[in-house]
């Protein structure tokens, strides 16, 4: 099967290209692109424990282009390799701690608790745009410090950079309105970090500009770095993990049967949603040097897309990778990467993706798809339902 994470067919259903790959091909030269593709489990994860072999400098200038919307001094965290990662990663889990995350629990509930009621308004709705969408972006303004009245600008901000990374041949307009978000967005923390500096406040940027270790701070540009790239992470990893949980429990409606009697099965549902339908399903690497890997050799310089999504369905390390079974054990997955790049928003994620279920179940007793076609994000490196209309009583 000729495979290419751009190709609208594979866009659409992976997961059959997958396994051909990791049957013929688990090292695959992707004609035409420069690009490897990497996708049996044990040559992913290799990639990851493996930073001094394969980069990350090539993560967001291959995602965004010329539209990034990061300070060049200061690349993001993930697309950074060691001794800078190290440094900066130090000092962003002083601010990014469990005790935080754990803290936000009652606060996200309210949050999911508001967006459902204003659903229940109506019979149906868009889950994506009316509830998994807004969730992430509201939560992170408000762990960044962004006030209430600003917070329709922070998401109308979100939504342009977000869709920067999720359509092919963007047009003049669009370019446009995304420069003009990110110039606003960058504005916007440059100013909110020169205010929390003189007066912190009970935020995450607050944290961050005064985090310290070992005598080294973090600069504005990288406070600033950071809160894009959290605003960017924690919202298309928590949108698409809803999402796609919804899709799958309503089209297994036996696991989904499970879970409404038995609520403490939520938190394995989402680490199966995570499995079978990464959110994010590659992350770009670059080769340091010649590199053999299942018996074939990449050269320097090369850009690899090591496959999670493939990753995930290796029957190697998942049996029956292809049936969605909320009681499996999912152990291992590598849907928020492994290694020194691990997700820092991986528990927050997890967190919001629990008590929505939670509450989604718990709310509406009856949900049903009104539509049986699936619209994807239009994206090669992510993944999850761009609408979701729904029926609920």
């Amino acid at each position: 099967m000729e495979y290419s994470p751009f190709l609208p067919e594979v866009k659409e259903n992976p997961y059959p290209y997958y396994a051909d790959l990791r049957q013929h091909a688990p090292v695959y030269p992707i004609p035409d692109t420069g690009l490897w593709a990497i996708s049996r489990y044990d040559e992913v994860l290799y990639v990851f424990k493996n930073p001094q072999l394969f980069s990350s400098s090539a993560f967001f200038p291959m995602i965004f282009g010329d539209l990034n919307p990061f300070p060049p001094q200061a690349p993001p965290m993930i697309s950074c390799d060691p001794p800078d990662h190290t440094r900066l990663r130090k000092l962003v889990n002083r601010a990014f701690t469990p005790r935080r995350i754990a803290s936000l629990e009652s606060h996200i509930g309210e949050v999911v608790r508001q967006l459902i009621e204003q659903m229940a308004t109506h019979s149906t709705c868009d889950l994506v745009r009316d509830f998994s969408a807004p969730l992430p972006v509201i939560v992170m303004a408000e762990l960044l410090g962004v006030e209430p009245e600003r917070q329709q600008d922070f998401k109308r901000w979100t939504n342009d950079i977000i869709f920067a990374t999720q359509v092919m041949g963007l047009t003049s307009t669009d370019r446009a309105r995304i420069l003009q978000s990110i110039a606003d967005f960058r504005a916007y923390f440059e100013a909110a970090i020169v205010r929390y500096r003189r007066h912190p406040g009970d935020n995450l940027v607050s944290d961050l500009v005064r985090a310290e270790e070992e005598n080294q701070t973090l600069t504005a540009d990288e406070v600033l770095t950071m809160a894009v790239f959290l605003l960017l992470a924690g919202n298309e990893t928590t949108t698409n993990l809803i999402g796609s949980a919804v899709v799958a429990l309503l089209a297994h409606p036996q696991q989904l049967a499970k879970v409404r009697a038995n609520p403490a099965l939520i938190r394995q549902a989402v680490e199966e949603t995570l499995r079978y339908e990464s959110p994010i399903q590659l992350i770009p690497r670059q080769t340091t040097q010649d590199v053999e890997i299942a018996e074939t050799v990449i050269p320097a310089g090369s850009l690899v897309l090591p496959l999670i999504g493939s990753a995930n369905r290796d029957g190697r390390i998942f049996p029956d990778p292809d049936r969605f079974d909320i009681t499996r054990d999912t152990e291992g997955h590598l849907a928020f990467s492994f290694g020194i790049h691990y997700c820092l928003g991986a528990q927050l994620a997890r967190l919001e993706g629990k008590i929505a279920l939670q509450a989604l179940l718990a709310r509406f007793s009856h949900l049903a798809r009104r539509d049986d076609l699936v619209t994807l994000v239009e994206s090669a490196f992510v993944r999850g339902p761009k609408t979701l209309p729904l029926t609920f009583a």
